[in-house]
């Protein structure tokens, strides 16, 4: 098992070092993809209240004006496909350049392949975080407090909820990351030693390893699946409470209603994805034990990281 050196930075202070190494190295590129990114998600804010005038307008006969939700469905697909294609070049070119480093940094230490070969897949954590976590969490941070602050202005009650339910699951936070670290350190400790069971190991070690990496991934799976089932329950409380008080409100229209519903099912939406990222950033901190910034830019590697 990997040793760890209790003066050296926390698994924390080394993901945000090479993540942000990796940030300056590469802004130009990542500037490009991340204004992309928010542009498409200011749009997704907007739809809602869009799509309500849209409805109200077909209501009123009026086709002028509810045809221009065509155009704006149009301007959507053409700022999401931009990004697409812009990311595929971006992070591609990035992970090759890390790779490499990484693996020129564990061969001056004579690690054994099975560590080398895990650590340079570990290291694409760290460039999936910027082609898919990073983008995840900002789109979800949009979309709650957008989708929340928009229902404050619209339905003041159905947003002041959503107020609640972020304060009631942000107690649960700390603990929840914590269990996911161990786990993750675990899993990790085994993927780094798969080469080397492939290779030697006996039937017995074989399925004993396996099966540990079963379970380790299947409890990661339940803990998410689980918070899934929290999050679904706050969020069907929502949308009950929030049909009842519409239901009794006089002179609601069907723009106005559909916007509401349209919010918070984005408010919804936005919360489903906590569970996946609170476990992909306890992952990267795991990772940040083993491959650290020093692996991705001078090549010298920290005392912990030694076999």
């Amino acid at each position: 098992m990997t040793s760890i050196n209790k003066n050296s930075p926390s698994s924390t202070e080394n993901v945000k070092r090479t993540l942000k190494h990796l940030a300056v190295k590469n802004w130009k590129k990542l500037s490009v993809t991340f204004f992309l990114v928010i542009a498409e998600n200011v749009t997704y804010l907007l739809y809602p209240v869009l799509a309500g005038i849209a409805i109200n307008a077909i209501l009123a006969g009026n086709a002028l004006t509810a045809a221009l939700y065509g155009l704006m469905i149009l301007f959507i697909w053409i700022l999401g496909a931009t990004r697409r294609s812009i990311d595929t070049r971006t992070f591609a070119r990035i992970y090759a350049g890390l790779a490499v480093s990484v693996i020129v940094a564990q061969r001056k230490y004579q690690l054994n392949h099975s560590t080398i070969a895990a650590r340079v897949v570990l290291s694409r954590e760290f460039v999936d975080f910027f082609e898919m976590h990073l983008p995840m969490l900002m789109t979800s941070i949009i979309s709650l407090f957008g989708a929340a602050i928009m229902l404050l202005i619209i339905e003041f009650h159905a947003g002041a909820m959503c107020v609640v339910i972020v304060i009631i699951l942000s107690c649960f936070l700390k603990g929840y990351t914590r269990k996911n670290e161990l786990l993750f350190n675990r899993l990790n400790n085994r993927l780094e030693k798969e080469v080397d069971y492939v290779h030697k190991a006996t039937t017995l070690s074989l399925n004993r390893h396996y099966s540990s990496l079963a379970r380790l991934r299947i409890s990661l799976s339940d803990r998410e699946a689980l918070g899934y089932l929290a999050i679904g329950a706050l969020i069907a409380l929502l949308f009950t409470l929030t049909i009842i008080v519409m239901t009794s409100t006089q002179g609601v229209n069907a723009g106005h209603i559909y916007s509401v519903m349209t919010y918070m099912w984005m408010f919804a939406t936005s919360l489903d994805d906590a569970p996946q990222l609170l476990e992909k950033f306890s992952q990267l901190k795991d990772i940040g034990k083993r491959v650290k910034t020093d692996d991705v830019d001078t090549g010298i590697l920290s005392p912990q990281q030694k076999s």
